[in-house]
């Protein structure tokens, strides 16, 4: 998508790309200078296995980021997922060295994906595999992440980490290394190791939705249909719709049981336990998980509630700015 196309100001860009980067340390630093300077915001892990990111900004800066990274020869061929916005989707930029992009935590049998990883499947053809009744249809997500949204059928996995799934997968679906599995993701790259982890296991037939949940909701053909819910996002925006065809919402309110499909953090600065909750209970509740965390004396709800109604303010100033540089 090239600036001129954008009929919103902001951007947001899902990307990664397993590549061998010399001195990570000094290529984060670097990168958190460049970022600062073009005014993006956003979440960076850079690793020597490569760099995965989410980053918002104008069209402009977006852009400008784009062709820097594809300037470089490790990063030519990255592929960027693009949506747009009318504002930023993060408050800050942090860009972050660590020592690998996926935590398994598999120490000295962790996975390069460059060498090992499963089948890529178009969103077509994952869209035809999920209508058969033979395929394990595998989330590799996190199970919160799970409970707003899913493909049809998938296994629901219970964890709460990434580094959590080799012992729940040796536990619970060893029996199974005969069968065809098919796993998918928000953006690819968790996919990218687990697939790899498990035809490493001995399962003979894995395959990956490559791109990701996010381009599966974007493929003009399929139109996200077989996606229930909405898809759970790292930044601001909590969650994005994916099914085209048809909307529906399969979370239910933590404190009513109604239809929901929201995510909050508790109010209470000492718990922050993210969970489900419709706006009326939110109001009523005070974006509380309990009754304790509602009638505790740090509850930050009528101070989040004012630093919310300043940031808005904000975001519309930066809005107009963006707009009106852009005419």
């Amino acid at each position: 998508m090239m600036a001129e196309q954008a009929t919103k100001p902001y951007r947001i860009l899902l990307y990664y790309k397993f590549v061998r980067i010399e001195n990570p340390e000094a290529f984060a630093a670097e990168h958190l200078e460049f970022c600062k300077e073009n005014g993006l915001k956003g979440r960076i892990l850079i690793a020597g296995e490569g760099i995965n990111g989410t980053v918002s900004g104008t069209v402009e800066a977006t852009q400008a980021y784009m062709d820097h990274m594809h300037a470089d020869p490790r990063f030519a061929d990255m592929w960027f997922k693009i949506d747009e916005a009318d504002h930023h989707a993060f408050r800050k930029i942090f860009v972050r060295h660590r020592p690998e992009l996926v935590n398994f935590s598999l120490g000295e049998e962790d996975v390069n994906p460059n060498d090992l990883t499963g089948q890529y499947l178009s969103p077509k053809e994952f869209y035809e595999a999920l209508q058969d009744e033979d395929v394990i249809v595998l989330d590799g997500r996190n199970a919160y992440e799970y409970d707003i949204g899913h493909f049809r059928g998938a296994i629901r996995p219970e964890v709460d980490s990434t580094r959590e799934f080799p012992e729940w997968i040796r536990k619970n679906l060893s029996s199974y290394k005969d069968k065809k599995i098919i796993t998918y993701c928000t953006g690819g790259i968790r996919c990218e190791k687990l697939t790899g982890f498990l035809l490493k296991e001995g399962f003979q037939d894995v395959a990956q939705l490559h791109g990701g949940i996010v381009s599966y909701g974007k493929d003009p053909e399929v139109k996200g249909q077989l996606w229930d819910g909405k898809c759970y996002v790292f930044d601001e925006r909590i969650s994005v719709p994916i099914n085209q065809v048809e909307d529906t919402v399969i979370g239910t309110c933590h404190h009513c049981g109604t239809p929901e499909d929201r995510y909050v953090n508790c109010a209470n600065p000492l718990c922050h336990t993210q969970h489900v909750c419709c706006e009326a209970c939110e109001a009523a509740y005070r974006r509380s998980c309990s009754d304790e965390c509602r009638e505790h004396p740090k509850n930050r709800y009528d101070l989040d509630n004012e630093i919310l109604r300043k940031r808005a303010e904000e975001q519309e100033r930066e809005r107009r700015m963006a707009v009106e540089g852009s005419l």
